[in-house]
């Protein structure tokens, strides 16, 4: 089976910094794009970064220029450097990848099953 891992998050005072990661552990084939979600209480899930195999990156408009995605293909892992945190940062961070688990070239969508981000003010 094929599982996404998250870790690093926790409490942190506005302007602290958290690194995330996810590993994706598991018989794959290939991992296409990987990303971090987050859904606060009440809220819809957001796009908060999003990283394509290739390396190129994007994210959403309220963390830009805070926070940092990057890859690691050796270690099958995604980060999320957060700096300048803010309280309404505070949410359920989740790993997102699109994992090729057969010999089909086909992408399928795997969760992790999130990690709390909170930032007191």
């Amino acid at each position: 089976q094929v599982h996404l891992v998250e870790s690093g998050g926790g409490l942190v005072q506005a302007g602290g910094s958290l690194r995330l990661s996810c590993a994706v552990s598991g018989r794959i084939f290939s991992i296409n794009a990987m990303g971090w979600y987050r859904q606060a209480p009440g809220k819809q899930r957001e796009l908060v970064a999003g990283i394509s195999r290739g390396g190129s990156t994007n994210y959403a408009d309220s963390v830009k220029g805070r926070f940092t995605i990057s890859r690691d293909g050796a270690k099958n892992t995604v980060y999320l450097q957060m700096n300048s945190l803010k309280p309404e940062d505070t949410a359920l961070y989740y790993c997102n990848a699109d994992l090729v688990v057969s010999s089909i070239p086909i992408g399928y969508d795997y969760w992790g099953r999130g990690t709390q981000v909170t930032v007191s003010s």
